[in-house]
């Protein structure tokens, strides 16, 4: 069995059955309990009742890639979780422990080859490598030319996954050294019952003046000094609190979450990011052959609803990418009286909850102490529930409101600053 997830259309599991010749193979699926290898490309598939249930303790071998890979759970719930325990768990259950090799394919995929697609071929070369798969490499070697796309990736993958099966340990120190001195975000989840912070005091500088430079990008130098300006302000109200661990949780919450509010994803900003030469050339570096890019939008302006009053998507062709050049370089348009774009109900309300937050942070800021910053901190991260787009979006605002309304009459009450919240 060979198991994956499909972006829109759900689990896909393929039978592959290997015989010396065809009057060998007596069905086209695999029966219960009769898989002789599964290759589990995605975790979530492979633990599902109907790939298990294929499996035989001590029998079935099986190569799980343990990355964490979102399902469309969480296009409908935002606070979704990997149940990654419990998944390796039901696969250990039915293969048999000792049957069961876990290898997080898709972070060495990146690392290494630059890019999650390739995390199938590396599953598949790791499995070949544990003499789980009974064919030769040169016939391997010879479907991956066949397919011919991207051969020459494909083929590295493959490789890089027989090495991560023989010597872990050196590919581990590769990928690590591969991503050395890039700049990534380690979100952390700031819950009520205690603060967490991952970033150092260099780190927190990387993480600002990577997004204040974005946000360069999106408008100007004025708007990104803006942000720079009110992460400041926190940044010395916290450290003035001397707290002794270095740490500055309130100040990190604060240059995510505003950042967040002031990038939104208006018709400027797609049209940006849509024209943007690096884009184009991730495509091509992705893609052979005579293909052609179609996009699904729905402009307000422009666009019909369906009965619930929900925009409907329509498809574009390639034509669309010379007017996103064009629009991208009238950013300067942006919220002013000449703004089309910006006179909708979504628009309007993008940008004044930028102002809100902004408030909000003064007012932190005026009554920070060390006994209330952890309510400060869930304050400061209400704006990571407003996710999604259009009608999603402002249902999670909804939601959002309800929570801040409370937090923020919690803050302003008398024992606000001797006393811990818990939710």
């Amino acid at each position: 069995d060979v198991t994956g997830l499909a972006q829109k259309g759900g689990a896909v599991m393929s039978h592959v059955q290997i015989a010396n010749k065809p009057d060998d193979i007596h069905a086209t699926r695999i029966a219960m309990g009769e898989a002789s290898l599964v290759i589990g490309c995605d975790a979530i598939v492979t633990a599902s009742d109907e790939c298990v249930s294929r499996m035989q303790a001590g029998q079935t071998r099986v190569v799980l890639n343990s990355a964490h890979t979102p399902t469309a759970e969480l296009i409908k719930n935002p606070n979704w979780r990997f149940p990654g325990s419990s998944t390796e768990a039901d696969v250990r259950a039915g293969a048999g422990d000792e049957c069961v090799d876990t290898v997080d394919a898709n972070h060495f995929a990146v690392a290494l080859l630059g890019d999650a697609i390739y995390t199938n071929p590396f599953v598949l070369g790791y499995a070949w490598q544990r003499g789980w798969v009974p064919l030769t490499y040169q016939s391997l070697m010879r479907a991956i030319e066949l397919n011919n796309v991207q051969v020459e990736k494909n083929r590295a993958a493959f490789e890089w996954g027989r090495r991560a099966a023989h010597d872990p340990a050196t590919v581990r120190k590769f990928a690590q050294s591969q991503r050395a001195g890039a700049a990534t975000d380690a979100e952390a989840n700031a819950t009520s019952s205690k603060i967490i912070s991952l970033h150092t005091p260099k780190a927190l500088d990387t993480l600002i003046d990577k997004r204040a430079a974005y946000l360069t990008a999106w408008q100007n130098s004025a708007y990104a000094e803006r942000y720079r300006a009110l992460v400041s302000q926190v940044r010395a109200a916290e450290s003035a609190l001397d707290s002794g661990d270095g740490q500055l949780p309130l100040t990190e919450a604060v240059a995510k979450n505003l950042h967040k509010l002031m990038a939104y994803k208006d018709e400027y900003e797609v049209a940006r990011l849509y024209s943007d030469p690096a884009f184009i050339e991730k495509l091509k570096a992705s893609f052979e052959g005579d293909w052609k890019l179609h996009i699904h939008l729905a402009p307000p302006m422009f666009s019909k609803k369906d009965a619930q009053g929900h925009l409907i998507k329509k498809k574009y062709g390639p034509w669309v990418f010379s007017a996103m050049h064009g629009l991208a370089k009238l950013k300067f348009l942006r919220g002013t009286a000449f703004d089309i774009f910006g006179k909708t109900e979504e628009r309007r309300t993008e940008r004044a909850l930028i102002g809100e937050y902004e408030t909000l942070v003064r007012e932190l800021i005026g009554g920070l102490n060390a006994q209330n910053r952890e309510l400060a901190v869930e304050l400061a991260n209400l704006p990571d529930g407003i996710r999604g787009y259009g009608h999603i979006k402002e249902n999670n605002l909804k939601g959002v409101r309800v929570k801040w309304n409370d937090l923020l009459a919690r803050w302003r009450s008398p024992q606000a600053g001797t006393t811990q919240h818990a939710a």
